[in-house]
């Protein structure tokens, strides 16, 4: 199939995505994961999937516990206090605290573990599903997936801008590790006395960055998510508007469209709908593009590791985004998510066994609006939008031609 004329139409395109996503932000109510907003979100687009030519939809709900996402922070700080106290006492139980607060964050945040989820109010996530039918039998599939929920605004990020974000948390681990140092040597007994004594107060210093990262996000102020993620659901949809408009109808490819929920929470979303609906995927071959603040065109990226840099995705699925762009001339990074920077979806569907792979344009020098009150309809970039809808569209035209399959 030649898409041509769809990626001719991409100016069109990415201002029926901004049209969209301002008239969410300005609709519903906030979207925090497991909300009201969430739920709002995910019905208005299932709605939209249906006017667009999708025959089998539905909102699915899971259950989470999303306070728990950051709410660890709250353990682990307060064992790092513990551990500064125990530290003039007992220093082996300095180690044990300080040891426990570090896993507690390996595994909740560089893991995405559920370890204290039970400690949180449970609450009602949702997601949004649409396929598409091809004219004639089914012989593959391609899901393009975004999430619909907003982030809790980061405050430090919004008053000192990234770089005094990324001093915080840097002297915060220093700060845990340096305690880590000390209370070994002090029970080597390499260090003892007022020398132990003097480093432990030195440890003080760091005291006022843990008490920080109490405040480090705000339960009770959720950003827009004009950029992150509706920026990514409406990669799908787009493709969906601009395939109608020119009465093209795929002879053997489904589309699907996911808007996923409660990615700020951990990928709760995408984990529920993978264990869901793993099984049914395996009929035809089947790519998942999972896209994530697409705002920042000289940082279109395909993510080959996810998830803190612990998740390997689909090598084929992320050539063949990576060939596209080399067709049309848009410039397009390999990459990976970081440690430390999280996760996208597609690491939840990579984890479950599913081809997928994640597309990102966002700078690791996160920009102003990300996580904070700034993330509005103002702030979408028509030029990333035009350049990753026409990459995914070459994606779905070379796909549907048999590429990697």
């Amino acid at each position: 199939m030649d898409l041509s004329k769809i990626i001719e139409a991409k100016s069109k395109a990415a201002q029926y995505m901004i049209d969209e996503i301002t008239y969410i932000c300005n609709t519903f109510e906030k979207r925090g994961p497991g909300s009201k907003g969430e739920k709002q979100a995910c019905e208005y687009a299932v709605e939209k999937m249906k006017e667009l030519g999708c025959d089998r939809t539905f909102v699915e709900g899971f259950k989470e516990n999303p306070g728990s996402f950051f709410g660890w922070i709250y353990f682990t700080i307060t064992f790092c206090f513990l551990a500064l106290i125990s530290y003039f006492f007992i220093p082996a139980l300095s180690i044990v605290f300080i040891a426990l607060g570090l896993i507690l964050c390996f595994l909740q945040f560089g893991l995405y573990k559920k370890v204290v989820d039970k400690f949180f109010a449970e609450k009602t996530g949702h997601n949004a599903t649409g396929f598409k039918k091809p004219s004639g039998e089914v012989k593959r599939r391609i899901i393009f997936v975004g999430h619909a929920d907003g982030a809790w605004e980061w405050p430090f990020k919004y008053k000192f801008t990234y770089l005094g974000f990324d001093i915080h948390m840097i002297v915060c681990f220093l700060g845990a590790f340096y305690l880590l140092a000390i209370a070994i040597l002090s029970v080597a007994g390499v260090i003892e006395g007022a020398l132990a004594t003097k480093l432990g107060l030195g440890t003080l210093a760091f005291a006022p960055f843990w008490f920080g990262l109490y405040f480090m996000w705000n339960r009770n102020r959720i950003v827009d998510g004009a950029n992150d993620n509706l920026s990514g659901c409406y990669i799908g949809m787009g493709i969906l508007k601009m395939l109608q408009e020119e009465g093209i109808e795929l002879e053997n490819t489904e589309i699907g469209v996911i808007f996923t929920g409660s990615e700020e929470a951990g990928l709760r979303g995408a984990k529920a709908w993978s264990e869901a609906h793993k099984d049914e995927m395996n009929d035809v071959p089947t790519f998942i593009y999972s896209y994530d603040t697409i705002t920042q065109s000289e940082e279109l990226m395909v993510n080959y590791r996810d998830l803190n840099g612990t998740v390997k995705v689909d090598k084929d699925v992320s050539d063949l985004f990576i060939e596209a762009c080399e067709e049309l001339n848009i410039p397009c990074k390999k990459g990976m998510v970081p440690p430390l920077g999280g996760a996208t979806d597609s690491a939840a569907f990579a984890q479950a066994g599913l081809r997928a792979t994640g597309v990102t344009a966002l700078s690791h020098a996160l920009p102003d609006f990300y996580h904070t009150r700034l993330d509005t309809p103002d702030a979408l970039n028509k030029d990333c939008l035009e350049k990753c809808f026409a990459a995914s569209v070459k994606v779905l035209e070379k796909f549907d031609n048999g590429a990697k399959q």
